[in-house]
């Protein structure tokens, strides 16, 4: 599943220090998407090489949520054994501090910023597609990984499901240019109807030519068992072979998969043309493959001022990724070079060319150039840019046929483009305003200026130094108003209006504001204002500054408003300047896309292909074959947002889509059966034979596994019992626990608890009796429990691991379960101490019997003691793994530490207090991982035998399992980020010189289950159970673990 990308040209790589800090910087630049080494090397130094430390400091986020606060049942009077009332749950109620004037001044200002507006598009596009992608995960599972044993019928094809292809160690390329052609109908039918004379097999003495040939037998039998197996995936490895040896020779060494591709191409096109044109070879136009994969292009350009015009065959069709947008912007930039119209031919330009299609293929594949060569790393790099592309693209604005029309609309695109660009920077003008260093948004500055002006001073002037004040005052208003008067002088509209208006207010002012005396500061430091304002300004002049500011600001806004509207209209323009009918005759569809994830040196490969008769697409990942959207096809190939992206387009032509769908009219299932009955006997007889091994290995592995004793599974009853009973003295049988219910497991657990309270009401049972006693010991308990339950928990102390009770109090539990469940703690057979306990327990137990199905919804109640002893289970898995962390146990503590998590989400599905902190969870899960996954590294590649098995064991038991499990469910940012640093670490590992070859086959069949989580059904297995003897044992050791956590120091609790 995985393919080894290798350049030519690289030489001997840099030192061991060198190539692991590039290789560190590289991870870095994958894992945050920031792409300024300076930067990544400063973070990475400050984290002393720690990579995950290094991640945080780039991408720390801190959130804070409300607390959750728990509602509990208030205790009021009590009629015989009734409970208090439940209260509703309190509701926080947040009030924000409002920002909006200063966001609004902040985005205003960065509005007109086309780098801030391309930004902001993209964080947008970010968000909604993180968002997409963890929806998308969540509605949609495709293999359920969770309890599941894998049996010999996951081997077998459902149905006429597409089959899928066995990945023979990186061979994935193969695998998704391979399904994608096999899935075009008139592809496969040329394939599987190939034959050549015998006597062109006999003048066929070239090496080429015989391995062409053997190539197309293979490639028969592999396109026949696709057609007709019963298997869930076929094995490619005879037609791979092939491949292989011509790849290792000299003369056809690869450099990366595009040239796959195109040789594969080639070798079928060779092949074909043995069979066609027998008399005349080079003569390629009957050729059936030219005929469906190749067109050709009019390239007309100017060179040194003479004009020129050749016609060339293309296949795939290159196109630059870097600069682009879309694939119409690719197109487009790929069809004109340099300046081509009259005027500069006429001058004598160096160079520019215009390329138009003359023929187009019926399958038109693109290949998107998304790997570049770095001249200062000396390696070749992977473009991650974000690039769109339609389902459905019209052809006729790149059609020689279409070519004055065109050009003519380029011509109006390139006149309104100009257009923009004036438009811009008249924009630019207001919101750049100034003419220092520092310029600002000429709205806002009229703003501030207004604000300035009525700001009125904080403290009242003495009236010996009014004289200065009113000077300064006016002098100060003066030059604010000249200020004003100069900059508003560069706007041509508003040029006389505004000398007027600065004219009438020196006329009409007093004489004291035509000093010339300087600005001097107060004489006090208690004389001035909190904030600046104007030491005195009378009411007129206010009225006046006010009036001429907003008028002026309230005109520029709307010249802002103005200039912006005639953009957007151009740029509406611009899009769809080829919405025009007559330029949508020629329209293809969408039929495969090509993905690649990784880097430039290594990766994997996966295809989606459209499927017609189902009108889906569907994800072809190696042996997986899993129904797919348009949603995830976006996330994962336009890229952009992680280091997946499409690689190559096919598209076919409208009439091919119709005869797709005129040929698949009675489905799929049917069209398969029908090809399999046209097919040559001798590829039926291969077909039935391939399944008749089929048959053969199901039987065999049946009877391995009648050979091995069956596990049974324990039941819920017995497998809450063993996380949550007592093992005292009292214990029963295990036949005898299984039976019992969880509701008295719970009144066991809490049996000193009730013996206590029963042993409180000694007094009022010698003086009024059993039932005042009982009433007394459950007034008195359920008062304690409810005050237990409304304590303040600390990271130390979780009160619910005390009582059953608690927990349902904290949960807001139907008044009618805690009243059935504290009565069923007094009846609990366990509490025959003595008379007193006996007596309590039978009346306890009689007042049992009187509760009816109507009472109490038995349903419900069962759910709730279910969700306590998950609860409890949860608890025991977390602080169970926390230990066997702390004591470097990875292997063990993962496992916990999986389940309690899986669990956990059950219960946190249900109400925020039902289980225990995910977080913490996820993070020991996470840490468990990373180091686990370097161990099991480690050993992979020490190449001593044993040490590599071991290696690999802890990848497929483990490691891969629990990927699978965390990418199944809602993934946070710092799951996917640890998964991302994992597999990068296995495929750096790719192309290794100091790695032999065996290790390098091991590490192709391991990598596609690491990197894909589709694949295949995986079983983690659970781990053994664990049994805590009573309920204050188990909050001591939930507060040694959680203390040891926060303290750092390894803790062994017994």
């Amino acid at each position: 599943m995985t393919a080894e990308l290798q350049a030519a040209e690289g030489g001997p790589g840099p030192g061991p220090g060198g190539a692991d800090c590039q290789m560190l910087l590289n991870q870095l630049r994958e894992i945050t998407g920031i792409q300024d080494s300076a930067f990544l090397h400063a973070a990475l130094k400050a984290a002393n090489g720690d990579l995950m430390e290094a991640v945080s400091f780039l991408t720390e986020e801190h959130a804070q949520e409300p607390n959750q606060s728990t509602a509990a049942a208030e205790p009021s009077a009590w009629e015989g054994s009734a409970v208090g009332k439940q209260l509703p749950p309190n509701v926080a109620a947040l009030t924000p501090n409002n920002k909006e004037d200063l966001q609004a001044v902040i985005a205003f200002s960065l509005l007109e910023s086309p780098k801030a507006q391309a930004t902001e598009r993209e964080a947008e596009r970010a968000q909604e597609a993180h968002s997409a992608e963890n929806k998308n995960r969540s509605k949609r599972k495709r293999c359920e990984v969770w309890g599941e044993n894998p049996k010999q019928n996951n081997w077998r094809r459902v149905g006429d499901w597409p089959v899928g292809m066995k990945n023979i160690g990186n061979t994935c390329w193969f695998s998704a240019v391979i399904q994608s052609l096999f899935q075009l109908p008139e592809f496969r039918r040329l394939v599987l109807g190939y034959s050549l004379p015998q006597s062109v097999l006999e003048n066929c003495r070239s090496r080429t030519g015989k391995r062409n040939v053997a190539f197309m037998q293979e490639l028969q039998c592999l396109f026949a068992l696709m057609l007709g197996t019963r298997r869930k995936f076929v094995d490619p490895s005879a037609a791979l072979e092939l491949l292989r040896d011509a790849f290792r020779s000299a003369e056809e060494q690869q450099q990366d998969v595009s040239e796959f591709t195109h040789k594969l191409l080639d070798w079928l096109e060779d092949a074909f043309q043995l069979a066609v044109n027998v008399n005349s070879p080079g003569d390629k136009s009957e050729n059936p493959m030219v005929q469906l994969f190749y067109g050709t292009f009019l390239t007309e350009g100017v060179h040194e001022g003479n004009t020129f015009s050749k016609i060339e065959t293309f296949g795939q069709y290159p196109l630059q990724v870097n600069g682009y947008q879309n694939l119409n912007e690719c197109l487009e930039g790929a069809m004109v070079e340099g300046e081509m119209d009259e005027e500069t031919a006429a001058q004598s330009v160096k160079y520019g060319q215009e390329r138009w299609f003359t023929k187009l293929p019926p399958v038109l594949t693109f290949e998107l150039s998304r790997f570049e060569f770095n001249q200062s790393l000396g390696q070749p790099e992977k473009i991650h840019t974000r690039l769109e592309f339609p389902q459905t693209i019209y052809m006729d604005r790149y059609l020689y046929s279409s070519k004055e029309l065109i050009q003519m609309k380029r011509e109006e695109i390139k006149r309104l483009k100009e257009k923009i660009v004036i438009l811009q920077q008249k924009l630019e003008r207001y919101m750049k305003y100034g003419s220092g260093p520092t310029r600002f948004p000429l709205p806002d500055m009229l703003q501030y200026v207004l604000e300035f002006v009525t700001t009125r001073p904080a403290v009242v002037i003495s009236s010996a130094h009014d004289s200065q004040t009113t000077v300064l005052q006016s002098q100060a208003e003066s030059h604010v108003l000249d200020r004003l008067s100069q900059q508003n002088s560069i706007l041509e509209a508003k040029n006389t209006k505004t000398t007027e208006d600065t004219a009438f207010f020196l006329a009409n002012s007093s004489p004291q504001q035509k000093l010339s005396t300087p600005l001097q500061p107060s004489d006090s430091p208690a004389e001035m204002s909190d904030c600046p304002a104007p030491h005195m300004v009378s009411e007129e002049e206010m009225n006046l500054v006010r009036t001429c500011l907003q008028r002026w600001r309230n005109e520029i806004e709307q010249d802002i408003q103005d200039l912006k509207d005639s953009i957007a209209k151009i740029n509406l323009s611009i899009e769809q300047m080829y919405c025009d009918p007559l330029l949508q005759q020629v329209p293809y569809r969408l039929h495969a896309v090509l993905v690649h994830e990784g880097q430039a040196n290594a990766g994997h490969y996966w295809a989606y292909i459209y499927d017609q008769p189902r009108k889906s697409w569907l994800k072809y990942n190696d042996i997986s074959v899993t129904e797919s959207s348009w949603e995830e096809l976006e996330r994962d190939s336009f890229g952009g947002l992680k280091n997946a992206s499409a690689y190559c387009l096919m598209y076919i032509s409208d009439k091919v889509s119709h005869f797709v769908a005129d040929d698949n009219e009675d489905s799929e299932v049917g069209q398969f059966q029908k090809e399999v009955e046209a097919l040559p006997p001798e590829l039926k007889h291969y077909i039935q034979e391939d399944n008749w091994r089929l048959e053969q290995e199901a039987e065999e592995w049946e009877e391995e596994q009648s050979c091995k004793i069956p596990q049974i599974e324990p039941s819920p009853a017995f497998e809450s019992q063993d996380l949550s009973s007592d093992s005292g003295p009292d214990q029963s049988s295990v036949c005898e626990q299984s039976m019992r219910s969880l509701s008295s497991e719970h009144a066991m657990i809490a049996k000193e608890q009730t013996a206590q309270a029963i042993a409180n009401t000694a007094d009022a049972y010698e003086k009024n009796g059993v039932e005042a006693a009982l009433c007394e010991a459950f007034h008195e308990e359920y008062s304690r429990l409810y005050l237990l339950a409304k304590e303040t928990p600390t990271p130390q102390n979780d009160a619910r691991l005390q009582h059953v009770l608690v927990y349902f109090l904290q949960n807001n539990a139907p008044k009618q379960v805690v009243e059935r469940t504290l009565l069923e703690q007094f009846a609990d057979k366990n509490l025959s101490y003595d008379e007193r306990s006996i007596s309590i327990m039978k009346v306890a137990r009689a007042k049992l019997r009187e509760i009816g199905p109507d009472d109490v919804d038995m349903e419900e109640y069962k759910r709730w003691h279910e969700d306590y002893s998950l609860f409890r289970k949860v608890s025991v898995y977390l602080l169970t793994g926390l230990e066997l962390y702390q004591n470097r146990k990875y292997q063990e503590s993962l496992t916990y530490l999986v389940y309690a998590y899986q669990s956990n989400t059950t219960l946190l599905m249900k109400g925020p207090n039902r289980g225990v902190n995910e977080s913490l969870i996820a993070l020991y899960r996470r840490k468990c991982l990373l180091k686990l996954n370097d161990m099991a590294a480690s050993l992979f590649v020490s190449s001593e035998e044993a040490h590599v098995a071991e290696g690999i064991n802890i990848l497929n038991e483990l490691i891969i399992p629990c990927m699978h499990l965390i990418i199944n469910n809602d993934i946070s940012k710092d799951d996917l980020d640890a998964i991302e640093v994992m597999r990068n670490h296995w495929c750096s590992y790719l192309g290794r010189e100091d790695m032999d070859a065996n290790l390098q086959l091991k590490l192709g069949e391991l990598l596609p289950r690491l990197l894909d989580c589709s694949a295949e059904v995986i079983v983690l297995k659970e781990p053994p159970k664990i049994r805590p003897n009573s309920p204050y044992d188990l909050c001591s050791r939930f507060a040694a673990v959680m203390e040891s956590i926060h303290g750092a120091s390894t803790v062994t609790v017994k």
